[in-house]
């Protein structure tokens, strides 16, 4: 189980400092969680992420059934001893891979709607079907992506499976709605997440921790409605899920309805958000937890974050730049190597590129929370 202690609360937001015990020590909120999919944050050691000042992790649950399977790494321990890692963790329940392999991968969309994505005012309506999934009243019937293998996840199947891995935190099993689902879709998708709620607690038997989790789309009665119902329930903290239409001064908005209905004395966990220009914002809204793999994402892609803005590697002109990544960075790839040298090893496509890349901006992004936590202390936000 976990413990959760508020220490400060802001007098100028939502904001509130805390600490979240549990069984592999204490994590310090607010904090950024960052994924480690099929446990592992890709190109990096456990070790390695610990030096990042990262203090907890998140795998997937959907991901960790498919390969290797949960009873192999029961056997070997638990997911805490198959990745080597002495830190919190948690697991996600598969509930957003029925948005992402679903209706997210028929249109090609994401939580969030770009701009230039508005979709001509296409809709999904109730009893729309994704074209790889058949989601049902009991759970939902996958295609797997490694073999094309059919196979079913429920809240049943999602417990029995996060049980196995043995995180310290796990979380229901959902439907993340798709940003163009109409509104008699989401109530209808929201009603499935109810019940399954209440059936992940019926079947879960071990000493975990468990977030029930919070959706409704873009929706505020149903966002509303979802917060009360799922925190009269005896979870141990709460996930706050689903899209947030094509707008993100909407997403606060949606945290505000939210977070006004849960109780205060527990940990609010906000799922799959993470910009760094978003997260003063989720923070002063009272968000006590954030999953995100933009840092990792973007340096594989050969971006990092800086002090001052971004920095695409794979620009010819730092071959020829003598500087670090980011002077005011006290990470070990800023003090001990150049721009033009990681510029050369990610345009050559070396793996180290990648490596140096994400230990930087994973160090970067939790060192940016680390100052948040500062300024709450010193009532600065």
């Amino acid at each position: 189980m976990i413990e959760f202690k508020i220490l400060k609360k802001s007098r100028i937001s939502q904001a509130r400092l805390g600490l979240l015990q549990t069984k592999y020590g204490v994590v310090e909120t607010p904090s950024l969680v960052p994924v480690a999919t099929q446990a592992v944050v890709k190109t990096l050691t456990s070790e390695e992420v610990k030096e990042t000042k990262t203090q907890i992790l998140i795998a997937n649950a959907l991901h960790l059934y498919l390969r290797p399977g949960e009873e192999i790494i029961k056997k070997a321990g638990g997911l805490h001893q198959f990745m080597n890692w002495s830190s919190s963790l948690m697991t996600d329940s598969g509930g957003f891979q029925v948005f992402s392999l679903g209706f997210g991968k028929d249109f090609g969309i994401g939580k969030i709607l770009t701009p230039h994505r508005k979709f001509g005012g296409v809709e999904i309506k109730k009893g729309q079907q994704p074209k790889l999934l058949k989601i049902t009243p009991d759970g939902v019937f996958f295609r797997s992506f490694l073999d094309g293998e059919k196979i079913f996840l429920g809240p049943k199947e999602s417990i029995k499976i996060q049980e196995k891995l043995g995180a310290d935190i796990i979380f229901t099993f959902d439907e993340c709605t798709s940003p163009i689902a109409d509104y008699d879709y989401t109530r209808k998708a929201l009603l499935r997440t109810h019940k399954w709620a209440k059936i992940c607690l019926k079947y879960k038997k071990s000493n975990q921790a468990i977030f029930g989790i919070v959706q409704g789309g873009r929706y505020k009665d149903l966002r509303i409605e979802s917060a009360k119902f799922i925190s009269s329930l005896p979870f141990d903290g709460f996930g706050i899920g689903g899209e947030f239409g094509d707008n993100k001064n909407k997403m606060i908005e949606m945290l505000n309805w939210v977070i006004k209905e849960l109780p205060e004395e527990k940990p609010r966990h906000l799922l799959g958000i993470g910009y760094l220009e978003d997260i003063p914002k989720i923070i002063k809204q009272g968000i006590d937890l954030f999953d995100c793999n933009v840092p990792t994402h973007y340096a594989r892609r050969g971006i990092v974050f800086t002090s001052f803005g971004k920095l695409d590697l794979g620009q010819a002109r730092l071959l020829k730049d003598k500087y670090p990544l980011d002077k005011n960075c006290s990470c070990y790839v800023c003090q001990n190597y150049k721009r033009n040298y990681i510029s050369h090893l990610f345009r050559a496509n070396e793996i180290t590129a990648l490596k140096l890349l994400t230990f930087h901006n994973l160090y970067f992004f939790n060192t940016f929370v680390e100052k948040i936590r500062e300024k709450i202390k010193e009532g600065k936000v």
